[in-house]
C-alpha cells in the first residue's frame, strides 16, 4: 500500500469547505495540522470533517512539529509567496488558492525556490477542470479553423462579507484571474500586451473598482477581450462566463452550459453559408476543486507536472499584474 501522505492546511475560512470535501473523501492524504489565527475556527473545521488534526498559531510551528508532506494554503493572496516560500523550505510540495502571488517577481522566486527543494508548487484553478470548459476548448480547438478573437463576459452582483468590500482592483486581483486563466486555457496563447479600464459604477457596493474591460494581444496573434462587473444585478451570467470565439473556419458560444455554434460550409455571397453544431459536455468523475487537488497529488506521488504549476500559472497572473497596471497608469502595457 502506497504511504498515506500528510499535509498541513493553512486557513479555516469558507472556502477550506470545497478543499476538506475533497481531501476527506481520500484515503491516501491525511490532514494533521490547521494554520489559523483564530483557534476556534480551526477547532469547527476539525470538528466537522472529524479530523486527527491539531491546531497551530502559526505555519512554522506547525512544519516543525508535523512534517508534512503537502501544504494546502487557503490564506488572503497577498500571504501565499511567504507562506509558499516557507513550506518549500521546510521540503513541502504546496498548492495553494488563487491567485498564486500578489506579481510575476514573487511567482518567479517561487518558481525558483521549487526548483531549488525539487517540489511540485500549483494553485487551484479550477475552471480548467469543469465539463463545459473542457467541451468548449475542443470545440475552439477544432471545430472553428484558427482562432483570432476570444471574447468574455462576466457579470455577477455578489454580495460578500469581508476583505473583499474594501480590497483595492477587487474584481481584477480576485476574480478575473480564473477567466484570464480560462482564456489561456481554451486558446492554448500567452499574454503579450493589454489595455484595461477600470472603474467603480455608481450603486457599487465596494470601495474599488469593481467593474472592468481589457483588451489581450495573445501570442498566436489572436485577440482577447474581457468585460467584467462584480457589481451587476440582474441578467446574471455563469462564475465561468459567457464566451465567443471567432475563427477562420466560424464561430463557437458558450453560455449556461450550452455550447453552439456555426461552420462556415460556402463562401461568396453577402453572408456565408454556415452549418450549426453543438457539443455535448463530458461525465468527469470528481468536482472541479476535488480535480485539481487529485491532479496535484498524483504527480506527487508519480511525478509528472500539473497543468496549473506555479511555471504556467505565472502567464495568468501576470494578465492580472499588467491589466492592473494598464488601469492605473491609462496606457497599453507590454507583457514581460
Amino acid at each position: 500500500m502506497d504511504k498515506k501522505l500528510t499535509a498541513v492546511l493553512i486557513g479555516a475560512g469558507g472556502i477550506t469547505q470545497r478543499w476538506l470535501e475533497a481531501l476527506t473523501k481520500r484515503d491516501d492524504v491525511e490532514v494533521v495540522g490547521i494554520v489559523e489565527l483564530i483557534q476556534e475556527r480551526a477547532f469547527k473545521r476539525i470538528s466537522e470533517f472529524m479530523l486527527n488534526s491539531k491546531w497551530y498559531p502559526n505555519l512554522p510551528e506547525a512544519l516543525e512539529t508535523c512534517r508534512p508532506d503537502l501544504v494546502f494554503d487557503c490564506t488572503l493572496p497577498e500571504t501565499h509567496c511567504g507562506n509558499a516560500l516557507t513550506a518549500l523550505h521546510f521540503g513541502c510540495h504546496v498548492l495553494s488558492e488563487k491567485p498564486i502571488a500578489e506579481s510575476s517577481a514573487d511567482v518567479r522566486e517561487i518558481i525558483a525556490a521549487a526548483k531549488a527543494a525539487g517540489k511540485i508548487h500549483a494553485v487551484i484553478q479550477n475552471r480548467r477542470y469543469l465539463p463545459q470548459i473542457i467541451a468548449y476548448r475542443d470545440a475552439v480547438r477544432h471545430d472553428i479553423g484558427t482562432l483570432t478573437t476570444l471574447n468574455s463576459d462576466f457579470y455577477m452582483g455578489a454580495h460578500f462579507e469581508g476583505f473583499r468590500n474594501t480590497m483595492e482592483h477587487v474584481l481584477l486581483l480576485d476574480m478575473a484571474i480564473h477567466t484570464f486563466d480560462q482564456a489561456r486555457f481554451i486558446s492554448g496563447a500567452d499574454p503579450v500586451s493589454v489595455y484595461c479600464k477600470e472603474w467603480n459604477p455608481a450603486g457599487s457596493w465596494y470601495q474599488h473598482g469593481a467593474s472592468a474591460v481589457a483588451i489581450f494581444n495573445m501570442s498566436n496573434g489572436m485577440v482577447f477581450t474581457y468585460r467584467g462587473s462584480w457589481c451587476s444585478e440582474g441578467c446574471n451570467t455563469t462564475w465561468e462566463c459567457d464566451w465567443r470565439a471567432i475563427g477562420t473556419g466560424g464561430s463557437v458560444c458558450l453560455q449556461n452550459k450550452q455550447i453552439y455554434g456555426e461552420k462556415i460550409l460556402e463562401r461568396g455571397s453577402f453572408i456565408s453559408k454556415t452549418e450549426p453544431f453543438t457539443r455535448e459536455l463530458p461525465e468527469l468523475p470528481l468536482l472541479p476543486h476535488a480535480a485539481c487537488i487529485d491532479e496535484f497529488i498524483r504527480c506527487v506521488k508519480n511525478g509528472g507536472v500539473p497543468q496549473t504549476n506555479c511555471e504556467d500559472n505565472i502567464h495568468s497572473l501576470a494578465m492580472v499584474e499588467y491589466a492592473i497596471r494598464s488601469a492605473e497608469t491609462n496606457q497599453t502595457i507590454t507583457i514581460k
